[in-house]
């Protein structure tokens, strides 16, 4: 039984030629758990929010939408389509977890024995018990997508759709989080609608993968099938699972039906393959040390648990550090405080051998991880002309030309920050830092709401930045993105330091906290790889002889 379709939709915001979404058509049936992905400005979050009708943008709509059978866009809005949103902050709205799971219920008019019985039940069920007195801003970014969540499956929605609703999650709470979402959709018939950009879980538990390109629907297909037919796409082949494109990478003779889709299967498919592997060189790099903090304590208030503890660290000259860690062990938190965000009690910061307080102006450039908060001017061109002005810099408007061409935002440069996807909102964001020319580039979650496509281009640019002398301290969740940049790894844990080494010893020694081609390659008889890219160079991969 069909759900919900669209018929011709095309969508253009005010103010804009070109539209959004151009005649995109689908159907989804009761019980199915699609997922539609596409590069950032792609159309996706807009035709998800048009299905929400309280949340539809302002624009000129055109086609039509059903729901359950009936026109969606009326005047009386469906009450059981759920959303969950990117940002849990953004979602959030009492400051304890047993108002913000009783906020819903108590909206829509429920007794109050009814709301007491659903809250117990869900609860139990999703083992939330122990955070029901907890104040929301304590939790987690974990924590807190599984209290949205909640709240939302509390309203008996027939239909949830998310919006990248693992952006912001470490990769265990991500993975908790979309094996939840698997276990709605197959044990309880839940329909599931999702966008998203980290799709290495998703294909294996999608029905069906609904593909967006430029504000037109480029496929909707099951996800081998996609996989087969995106394979040789310039852009959209990085969305593809690592286990498909390590497959097509070294199969000539492709038949949809065998490409692997998950970790599982691209080890057993590895494991029939004879490979010849050749001892991966590491390059260590002897920079000078640039950045040191040393014994730096930090708590939010007298009388509550440091969240920075004698911690310790040296970044090199030049290189480009990712600190990793769980939701809520204080990495945002570091960022703020070698900026000067954030005064430690205890401990001192010395960058180039001078204490923080005889820093010049715009040594250190911050990003935080909400990049709407960056911006004053009404349009890009606008703000990045500022910036050139205030950091008095030379050939300042051939650059902000340079870096929009590189970062795809020409055509955007005279948008308002707020009409920007995430995706472009980010990149903007980074844009506008990269021009302030700082020493040493502090960047909190910089992958976040960016499409792999993005991240490629992202990471080649801040190659070169770091070959131009600059030095960078990068917080992220994205392992993979990590893998492929960073020239170091730290773990932070209980606020502190527990290890720095060379990213590919970080992530070669980790069993859980790793990436998905060292989970594929470990225990075969290939050499261990932690990308892509070190298995094209360092594999000969051959079918296994018959005497094998």
């Amino acid at each position: 039984m069909e759900i919900l379709s669209a018929k011709n939709i095309s969508f253009t915001y005010p103010l804009e030629e070109t539209p959004a979404l151009r005649n995109v058509d689908f159907h989804i049936h009761k019980g199915e758990f699609v997922v539609m992905c596409g590069a950032s400005g792609s159309g996706k979050s807009t035709l998800l929010h048009l299905i929400k009708q309280e949340i539809a943008p302002h624009g000129q709509l055109a086609g039509t939408m059903f729901y359950k059978g009936e026109p969606l866009h009326n005047e009386t809005p469906p009450q059981d389509i759920g959303i969950v949103f990117q940002d849990p902050e953004n979602q959030i709205v009492m400051e304890n977890v047993m108002e913000e799971l009783l906020f819903g219920m108590e909206n829509k008019g429920y007794r109050t024995a009814v709301m007491r019985k659903k809250v117990a039940e869900m609860t139990h069920y999703f083992g939330l018990s122990h955070l029901l007195n907890k104040r929301t801003s304590e939790l987690s970014g974990g924590e807190k997508q599984m209290v949205n969540l909640v709240s939302v499956l509390l309203l008996d929605p027939d239909l949830l759709l998310l919006d990248e609703p693992t952006a912001q999650l470490d990769p265990i709470a991500a993975k908790e989080f979309i094996q939840t979402l698997a276990q709605l959709n197959r044990e309880f018939g839940m329909t599931i609608l999702m966008v998203e950009h980290r799709l290495e879980e998703l294909f294996a538990v999608a029905d069906r993968v609904l593909v967006l390109d430029q504000g037109m629907k480029k496929m909707d297909e099951q996800p081998r099938e996609a996989v087969a037919m995106l394979q040789d796409h310039p852009v959209l082949q990085y969305f593809l699972p690592s286990s498909s494109r390590l497959f097509l990478h070294y199969e000539s003779e492709v038949i949809p039906e065998n490409i692997p889709i998950t970790v599982r299967e691209g080890r057993d498919w590895l494991r029939t393959k004879h490979v010849d592997s050749r001892e991966i060189s590491q390059i260590e790099e002897h920079s000078a040390p640039y950045l040191t903090l040393n014994e730096i304590d930090f708590q939010y208030k007298r009388n509550t648990s440091p969240i920075l503890h004698n911690l310790s660290l040296t970044v090199k000259k030049g290189e480009l550090l990712a600190i990793l860690g769980a939701n809520g062990t204080g990495k945002s938190t570091l960022l703020k405080v070698i900026a000067g965000i954030l005064r430690q009690q205890h401990g001192k910061i010395v960058i180039n051998g001078e204490k923080t307080k005889k820093l010049e102006s715009g040594a250190v450039s911050y990003l935080p991880q909400n990049p709407a908060l960056y911006f004053l001017e009404d349009t890009l061109i606008a703000e990045y002309k500022q910036i050139i002005k205030k950091h008095k810099q030379e050939n300042g408007e051939a650059q902000i030309h340079n870096l929009l061409s590189k970062f795809g935002l020409t055509a955007l440069k005279d948008r308002h920050p707020a009409d920007l996807s995430g995706g472009e909102l980010q990149k903007a964001a980074l844009l506008g830092t990269i021009l302030e020319n700082p020493a040493i580039l502090l960047i909190d979650e910089p992958t976040k709401g960016l499409d792999p496509f993005s991240k490629r281009m992202f990471g080649d640019l801040l190659g070169d930045l770091r070959n131009q002398g600059l030095t960078i301290v990068m917080v992220t969740h994205d392992v993979e993105f990590a893998a492929n940049y960073a020239t170091r790894c730290s773990m932070l844990f209980q606020g502190d330091v527990s290890i720095t080494e060379s990213t590919s010893d970080f992530f070669k020694a980790n069993t859980y906290y790793t990436t998905v081609m060292n989970r594929i390659s470990r225990k075969t008889s290939a050499t261990p790889v932690i990308t892509m890219e070190e298995a094209k160079d360092n594999w000969h991969v051959q079918k296994k002889s018959s005497s094998s």
